[in-house]
């Protein structure tokens, strides 16, 4: 009896073996190259996998990963559903890959609306949809097939003549004459040395006698160009004569959150100023305001409502229980999604959002560039103030292995027991030498700025800076006089200040407009709308649907926020890259940098 007992769990270890082993052999990976700014976090939102997923695979990339870091990206492949992931291997094209996928060219281009033939480039990542959702006919391969017999016509050898056109090429042109590539090869047999402008070539009569030929083979054919087909598949750009505009956003107070609908509504006023700043111009706007209610309110019925189908652009949400449906309506309906003010997930899988806040690590990867290139001859000396802010020391962390990539001397110092022995010796004096506390809240402020300030009299020939975080902003006032005297830099991706002329005009049209000043917050909600209004509302007027190819050309100066829009990949959406350095000058002059 126990003999038979140990050969049945035998046996059902072997079949348990025999599945797991089915799994993996159905579990398969394709390449990521990390871009500059991503993090295992956003790289597993892009894919919809856990970080456990990525680590399992790439052990060593839960320390660390870096920009141009090969990483396996797990995927489960079955018989049933495409790849849903395909990194593109050099030499590849767009044609091979819809013959290879069976889907067209169309859907692969509907579903990687940031492709085109600049990204089309090997180790990029795109998303292939499934051939059961393709909406569109494959690029069309010939298959074997077997025409009936008939008797043919005595005709001419060319049924006309055509002259080759700038940017034609074979696919096009036989295309064009309704005959395959090889019949327009086999009558004019110079176009396999390639075509030319102003070459006449032969059109012959489509072939009616039997023909067999190689089945699905990319190869017995000369393949259109990516050039040829970006251009035949994406949508034509067309102007927009009224930009229809909604904003969805809590003006109302709900659940006692009197604060909320202060801040939108003053994000409202100041949108409203860009919106009669464009009207002026001669700009037509529609504009649709709605109240999305409280936190766990319901943004359906809004939804529901049959003009906001018809929308240009969207404003809003304020909540992170209302992103999903407002982004899959927006995605559902071809909409432009603009988030002011939060960050949310949603940006890595749908191409119709904007992200103005700008996510942490891609925040942080454009301070290291630009700290680098406003330093470039610096002695970098870090100030560890033994706090627990998780932020800064992921700052910090990220910075040091910049630095020691860039070969910039650094060093670390007690900031706590700061003594002026330790910061002399830290001193270069053939170095721009730069302070940075691992804290940035006030009580480091106020503890480091006065042993700065003597170190900077007692060496008054030696280069001394303190560079600092956004939230610096909020101690100007009690510090303004010892942040020039420390020749400060703090970054941030947002800043206003009445010393710049744009925020002072801005101020005086507010306090005409509304006869009250703007809120104490950081950043400022009037002026926030009206840059989000002018610089989106300013792009559609000017560029209309070919709005996603001329971000970068939407020439404005804002008040507050900048904008450097970059799409995370070629399927997700965008996100605001835009930092700013701000420079109290020993001059007692207040510059924002700008890198761009």
């Amino acid at each position: 009896m126990k003999s038979i007992t140990q050969i049945l769990f035998i046996l059902l270890v072997s079949s348990l073996s025999i599945t797991a082993l089915k799994a993996q052999e159905n579990t398969s990976y394709f390449l990521h190259t990390v871009e500059k700014g991503q993090s295992l976090y956003s790289i597993s939102s892009m894919y919809n996998i856990s970080k456990t997923e990525i680590i399992r695979l790439n052990p060593g990339s839960e320390e660390k990963i870096y920009a141009g870091q090969t990483l396996k990206i797990p995927q489960t492949i079955s018989v049933e559903q495409q790849p849903a992931f395909h990194t593109i291997q050099p030499g590849e094209n767009l044609y091979r890959l819809s013959v290879t996928y069976n889907v067209s060219v169309k859907d692969i281009c509907d579903e990687n609306p940031g492709l085109s033939v600049e990204t089309f480039k090997a180790g990029q990542v795109i998303r292939i949809p499934s051939a059961a959702t393709s909406t569109t006919v494959p690029v069309p391969t010939v298959e074997n097939t077997e025409i009936p017999q008939v008797q043919p016509e005595v005709k001419p050898r060319c049924k006309e003549m055509h002259k080759v056109k700038r940017k034609e090429t074979i696919f096009s042109v036989s295309r064009e004459y309704k005959i395959t590539e090889q019949e327009l090869i086999e009558a004019n047999p110079e176009l396999k040395e390639g075509m030319k402008k102003g070459q006449l070539l032969c059109i012959p009569y489509p072939k009616t006698s039997t023909v067999v030929v190689p089945a699905k083979n990319p190869d017995f054919i000369i393949p259109p160009s990516n050039r040829d087909l970006f251009r035949e598949n994406k949508e034509a750009v067309h102007s927009i004569n009224t930009i229809k505009a909604a904003l969805i956003l809590p003006f109302l107070t709900h659940d006692g959150r009197k604060s909320d609908a202060a801040r939108m509504i003053e994000y409202y006023e100041g949108f409203l100023l860009a919106v009669d700043s464009l009207k002026r111009k001669g700009t037509s706007i529609d504009l649709y305001v709605y109240d999305s209610g409280g936190e766990n309110a319901s943004v359906t019925p809004i939804l529901a409502k049959e003009e906001l189908k018809n929308m240009d652009i969207i404003f809003g949400p304020l909540y992170k229980q209302h992103i999903h449906p407002l982004a899959t309506f927006a995605d559902e309906h071809d909409i432009r999604l603009v988030i002011p003010i939060l960050k949310d997930d949603e940006v890595f899988q749908n191409s119709h959002i904007y992200q103005v806040n700008t996510t942490q690590s891609y925040l942080y990867s454009e301070v290291y560039e630009h700290f680098t290139r406003q330093f470039p001859n610096a002695n970098v000396i870090i100030l560890d103030m033994h706090t627990e802010d998780k932020d800064k020391s992921e700052f910090i962390q990220g910075l040091k292995m910049e630095l020691s990539r860039k070969g910039i001397p650094m060093q670390i110092v007690n900031g706590v027991n700061l003594s002026q022995a330790a910061i002399n010796s830290a001193l270069r004096s053939d170095k721009d030498n730069v302070f940075i506390p691992t804290s940035g809240n006030a009580i480091t402020l106020n503890k480091i700025m006065p042993q700065l300030k003597i170190l900077v009299k007692e060496n008054p020939t030696t280069n001394i800076s303190l560079f600092g975080y956004p939230e610096w902003q909020t101690h100007i006032n009690d510090n303004l006089e010892s942040f020039f005297e420390l020749n400060t830099y703090f970054y941030s991706s947002f800043y206003t200040s009445n010393l710049l002329p744009a925020a002072k005009a801005f101020n005086q049209s507010y306090r005409r407009w509304y006869s009250k000043e703007m809120l104490p917050n950081y950043p400022k909600y009037g002026m926030l709308g009206f840059d989000t209004g002018l610089f989106f509302l300013t792009g559609l007027e000017k560029y209309g649907t070919g709005l996603e190819q001329n971000l970068s050309s939407i020439d404005l100066t804002p008040v507050q926020t900048g904008f450097k829009f970059e799409r995370v990949n070629n399927w997700g959406g965008f996100i605001n890259k835009k930092v700013f350095f701000i420079h109290f000058t020993k001059d007692f002059e207040l510059i924002k940098l700008d890198f761009e």
